[in-house]
């Protein structure tokens, strides 16, 4: 009797592009259980059935938890560069001083805003995907923006797109702002409403009110040389990573 030749078993080549998306988006909403088992189980069992991966090898639960392990890996290493670029970054110029509890505290707190290559507009950032080193030396990260998915997510160089997380000012407030200081302002333009750079040309003090502040603001907008006058809403820039 012959023997039953052993059957020749494809070896795996890699998840698909909208498995990879699939993923990415599970990570952001469940990054406390991607590493389960049960989990790791259910996600390869899901994409073994899709119709794309006819013809292609069997996903295993391994590859699903290694793919999940991976990418924490490398999205805690660009929040650790970012991190530790932030705790060596000195304070920006502003007639605002940080206080000693603000210096002292846990950098692992430290909530950032990046801004944006397709339109310069700076938005909060939800993780460091991923970092990367540039043949000029400097550092990337791979940002994901809070309210926007992966597909939305960019690469942005460290010193000058990424900076702890802008300061709303209060109503009471006011006073600490000068002629001259940088800072994010709200512009409404073209049906669009974004936050920008600005920088103070004029202030008219007014007396508040019940409803708070009634100052005026004139700001000139840095990307576009606009200017407008704005009331309080506005934000004291952050300090500038790196």
């Amino acid at each position: 009797m012959d023997r039953l030749r052993p059957r020749h078993r494809k070896s795996f080549t890699g998840f698909t592009k909208t498995e990879i998306e699939k993923m990415e988006k599970m990570l952001e909403v469940s990054r406390e259980t991607v590493l389960d088992k049960e989990f790791c189980q259910y996600v390869a069992r899901a994409f073994s059935r899709y119709s794309d991966r006819a013809g292609k090898p069997v996903v295993k639960w391994t590859e699903v938890h290694n793919w999940f392990h991976n990418a924490k890996q490398e999205s805690a290493k660009a929040s650790k560069n970012v991190l530790e670029l932030a705790g060596a970054s000195l304070p920006v110029k502003s007639s605002v001083k940080p206080t000693a509890e603000e210096k002292n505290q846990d950098l692992s707190e430290l909530e950032f805003e990046a801004r944006s290559s397709k339109d310069g507009a700076w938005y909060d950032v939800d993780m460091f995907v991923a970092h990367r080193e540039l043949i000029t030396g400097e550092t990337e990260v791979r940002v994901r923006f809070v309210g926007y998915g992966a597909e939305e997510d960019e690469w942005i160089n460290i010193k000058k797109g990424v900076r702890e997380r802008s300061v709303p000012l209060e109503h009471s407030e006011c006073h600490k702002v000068e002629v001259g200081d940088p800072v994010l302002c709200f512009q409404e333009k073209d049906d669009q409403a974004r936050h920008y750079d600005a920088h103070v040309l004029e202030i008219q003090r007014r007396m508040h009110d019940i409803r708070g502040c009634r100052c005026i603001f004139l700001v000139r907008y840095n990307h576009d040389e606009s200017e407008a006058s704005i009331s309080i809403l506005l934000y004291l820039h952050g300090i500038l990573v790196g």
